[in-house]
């Protein structure tokens, strides 16, 4: 993985959870109530930048019947 990307994910993360701890410990809750699915957003995604890309699997080998297009006389 890129060293950058890494960096930049990991600064991006420590700024959004420091800013959301912050105002957790100045007791505004009501403020970070409504915020919550954006902090859970922000952890799934960042969790899924730092996966490596997954390989694409082998192909079944089974062969499929080529549907006729609506053009090509479908009914």
């Amino acid at each position: 993985m890129d060293t950058r990307k890494t960096v930049i994910t990991a600064i991006a993360v420590i700024v959004v959870f420091g800013w959301s701890a912050a105002m957790a410990a100045m007791g505004h809750a009501a403020v970070l109530a409504p915020l919550a699915p954006v902090l859970g957003l922000t952890a799934q995604q960042v969790a899924r930048a730092l996966r490596p890309p997954a390989a694409p699997g082998p192909a079944s080998g089974r062969r499929v019947a080529p549907v006729p297009d609506a053009g090509d006389g479908a009914r």
